[in-house]
């Protein structure tokens, strides 16, 4: 066996272990919460219920929907708690195969993606859900009585929070595009009024059909998309050391050449005297 095919051994060795210690912490994090499963998805429900008539509750049409419904819920919470260990996991990984430049650049980009994520399905839990669940029961007519059925609900969350999870992953997105070169800030200024309408389409698309989500979407896209074009050019600005590197400008072989004829001719009249 080569030393090459050692290497390549090792590395998948290591990538298995590095998997295994991920899945055993959301394992163990997810049998923890199993016994509050219901008491989460109630959690999670809170939005929809504050906006439904006294006396009503959500349905289930599945015969063991009611069951595998809060173990669903269970288990995306324990990815976001375990999404820390899972992050260092994987950044132990590939951190002996980066550059110090490279290292420097994408821990914060990884830390601030999943950060940025989480705020995104926060926003979406804490503001949107309330805001769009109490305009759909005002716009309802009065002879309809809502009863949302859980498995449904659970889809429309996850979509929301995928919807808005990567909504504020914009700035991350900005950034890597200016650091990668593939575009400068100068142009990302300029393409701010086809950004705000492709915003709005997007956010027409893949929320509810009302205003309020989607004005809730779209506007702090741009917003981000904003925030993104503010840190890329903080970020891609030079540091004084290379401002100084760039100014410098190297002597031409004249130059040199005279540089040298003026020191032997120090050197003679100094022998001299």
């Amino acid at each position: 066996m080569t030393a090459q095919q050692e290497t390549f051994i090792a590395h998948l060795i290591e990538l298995r272990d590095r998997l295994i210690r991920a899945l055993l912490a959301l394992v163990v994090i997810f049998v923890c919460l199993m016994p509050w499963a219901g008491d989460i998805y109630d959690i999670l429900a809170k939005p929809m219920m504050d906006t439904l008539p006294a006396g009503t509750n959500m349905i289930a049409t599945g015969v063991v929907t009611p069951f595998f419904v809060p173990v669903k819920v269970t288990m995306m919470v324990a990815f976001v708690l375990a999404l820390p260990w899972v992050l260092y996991q994987a950044w132990a990984f590939i951190a002996p195969g980066l550059y110090a430049h490279e290292k420097r650049l994408a821990l914060p980009l990884v830390l601030g993606s999943t950060l940025l994520f989480l705020l995104g399905m926060a926003f979406c839990y804490f503001f949107v859900f309330g805001t769009v669940f109490k305009f759909i029961a005002e716009f309802a007519p009065k002879s309809i009585v809502p009863a949302p059925d859980i498995e449904q609900y659970l889809s429309f969350v996850m979509s929301m929070f995928m919807a808005f999870g990567i909504t504020f992953e914009v700035p991350v997105v900005v950034i890597v595009m200016v650091k990668a070169g593939i575009v400068d800030v100068a142009k990302l200024k300029e393409a701010r009024p086809y950004v705000i309408v492709g915003a709005f389409v997007i956010a027409a698309i893949i929320t509810p059909p009302d205003v309020i989500s989607q004005f809730m979407l779209a506007v702090p896209m741009c917003l981000l998309y904003e925030l993104g074009i503010v840190l890329a050019n903080m970020l891609s600005k030079p540091s004084p050391q290379q401002e100084a590197a760039a100014e410098y400008v190297p002597p031409s072989i004249e130059d040199m050449d005279k540089e040298l004829d003026r020191i032997e001719a120090d050197e003679q009249g100094g022998g001299k005297g």
